[in-house]
């Protein structure tokens, strides 16, 4: 499956408007037919993403909003997303694909990173900040995702970080993921996945310098066991 038909941003534009479970259930294998659809696409992703990674899992997130602690209490995602989780240990990072009307984009790297992992990844950027700004600033890269995501960030500086430091923009970060948006004639195009796959192939030598980070302690040892 290399394309998504416009039938499944049709069925969420309809969710959109009438967010409610009487609703969904009375149009539930509308919503089924797509699922399988859309599942067929992700199939397609990681098929291609293993001719050059290895992908471990895919996580199809549920389309039932948790509504215990939101003001918004409509019971409905009006998107429809999943990941993609990389095998083993020493392979590090996940790509991330969002299909909603007028909001599709894909995403990767590091979101909401365990303490330990936030630590490291601060300190490395302390250390030496050039190996990531290459990355970042890579002519393809940039013009792809412009940089990290800076909606997650502590105001000044995290604790036992100097707000003086020059890579204090990259330390602010409590997650370090990039994103790029697409149109719905983008998504709904013959040539969508190939364009998928390639903005997640820009993300490896993101992926790879992290995976080594993450992987050995400030004085480049591994932490992986033989």
């Amino acid at each position: 499956m290399n394309t998504i038909p416009k039938s499944a941003f049709e069925f969420l534009k309809k969710l959109k408007k009438n967010n409610h479970r009487d609703w969904m259930t009375e149009n539930k294998k509308e919503y089924q037919a797509g699922e399988k659809v859309l599942k067929a696409f992700y199939a397609s992703i990681v098929e291609r993403l293993n001719e050059n990674d290895e992908i471990e899992k895919t996580k199809v997130f549920r389309i039932n909003r948790d509504i215990r602690f939101s003001k918004d209490k409509t019971p409905y995602n009006v998107h429809r997303s999943a990941s993609f989780s990389r095998a083993g240990a020493h392979r590090r990072g996940g790509y991330y694909l969002r299909l909603e009307p007028g909001n599709s984009l894909v995403a990767g790297g590091f979101f909401g990173p365990q303490p330990a992992d936030l630590l490291r990844i601060r300190k490395e950027f302390e250390m030496d900040d050039q190996e990531i700004r290459e990355i970042l600033s890579a002519p393809d890269f940039d013009k792809a995702f412009g940089g990290f995501n800076t909606e997650f960030q502590v105001k000044t500086a995290p604790k036992g970080f100097s707000k003086e430091h020059p890579a204090i923009d990259l330390i602010k970060n409590k997650s370090f993921f990039v994103s790029h948006s697409f149109t719905d004639q983008e998504v709904f195009a013959d040539d969508f996945l190939d364009k998928v796959i390639y903005h997640y192939e820009l993300l490896r030598p993101f992926f790879d310098y992290m995976s080594d980070v993450l992987t050995t302690d400030l004085n480049g040892v591994s932490l992986l066991e033989d």
